[in-house]
C-alpha cells in the first residue's frame, strides 16, 4: 500500500471520528433518513479502520488538529515536514509488519515442534501433521486431487480461537481439492469417506504471509478438525 492510499485511509478516519464526536456532542435523530445514512457510513468507515488497526497507530488528538488545520487552510507544518512524517509512519508500519511475521512464524514453528511429540500425531515429510479421531468403514474410497468433496470442518488457531467452522454453521461445505489450501489438498487424499482427522498445518501449507482475514494472523499454524462425508 503506497503513501497516498494510506493518507486516504487516514482522512477517512477523520470522517469517522468527526461523526462520532458529533453524535456525542448532541442527540442524533436517527429517525431522520439523512442522519441514518451519515451514521451508517460513519460506522462502516470506522469499523474498517479499526479492523486495519490504523486507529491504534496514530495520536488521535494530533490527527484531529491536523484535520481541522487542513480544513481551515492554515497548517503548522511545511509540506516537506508532512511528507517526511508520512514516510516515517509508513516505515514504522512496514517494520511492525515484518516483526509480526517473524514472531508469528517462530511461534508457529514452536507449536508444531511440541505438537509433533504428542501421542497419536503423525508428521509427514511436507510438515503436515494429523491425528486420526474417527475412522470410516474399512475400504472406504479416498478422493483424488481432481475430485470435489462434501466435508464438515472446524478451524482454530493454536490458542483455540475459532476463525471458521461449518460445524457451527450447521451445514457441511462442498469444495474441490484443487481449490483449497495445500494442507487440505494433501490430507484429504489420505482420508477415506467417514474419516475424521485433526489437521495441524504449518503456515506454508495454510495461508502463509497472505492471510485472507484478520481472524488469521499472517504466518499462523492452523488446526482443523475435518470429517470427510462424501466424494462428489
Amino acid at each position: 500500500m503506497n503513501i497516498l492510499q494510506r493518507m486516504s485511509q487516514i482522512m477517512l478516519l477523520g470522517a469517522s471520528v468527526s461523526l462520532v464526536n458529533t453524535a456525542a456532542a448532541q442527540e442524533l435523530d436517527l429517525e431522520n433518513e439523512d442522519n441514518q445514512i451519515g451514521y451508517a457510513i460513519g460506522v462502516n468507515i470506522g469499523q474498517n479502520l479499526v479492523q486495519q488497526q490504523i486507529v491504534n497507530d496514530i495520536e488521535i488528538d494530533a490527527f484531529m488538529t491536523g484535520l481541522r488545520d487542513a480544513i481551515g487552510g492554515e497548517l503548522q507544518m511545511q509540506n516537506e515536514q508532512i511528507m517526511a512524517a508520512l514516510q516515517t509512519f509508513m516505515q514504522r508500519q512496514q517494520e511492525a509488519q515484518q516483526s509480526a511475521l517473524s514472531d508469528n512464524l517462530a511461534a508457529s514453528q514452536e507449536f508444531l515442534a511440541e505438537n509433533a511429540q504428542r501421542d497419536g500425531v503423525v508428521t509427514l515429510d511436507s510438515g503436515l501433521q494429523y491425528m486420526v479421531m474417527e475412522e470410516g468403514a474399512a475400504g472406504g474410497a479416498s478422493p483424488t486431487a481432481s475430485d470435489s468433496v462434501l466435508a464438515h470442518y472446524h478451524g482454530t488457531l493454536p490458542d483455540g480461537s475459532v476463525f471458521d467452522s461449518s460445524v457451527e454453521r450447521g451445514e457441511p461445505a462442498t469444495f474441490g481439492l484443487s481449490q483449497v489450501i495445500p494442507g487440505w489438498t494433501e490430507a484429504l487424499q489420505l482420508m477415506s469417506v467417514g474419516d475424521k482427522w485433526r489437521l495441524f498445518l504449518p503456515p506454508d501449507l495454510a495461508y502463509g504471509e497472505a492471510s485472507p482475514t484478520p481472524a488469521i494472523p499472517p504466518n499462523s499454524a492452523l488446526i482443523f478438525e475435518v470429517e470427510l462425508l462424501e466424494i462428489q
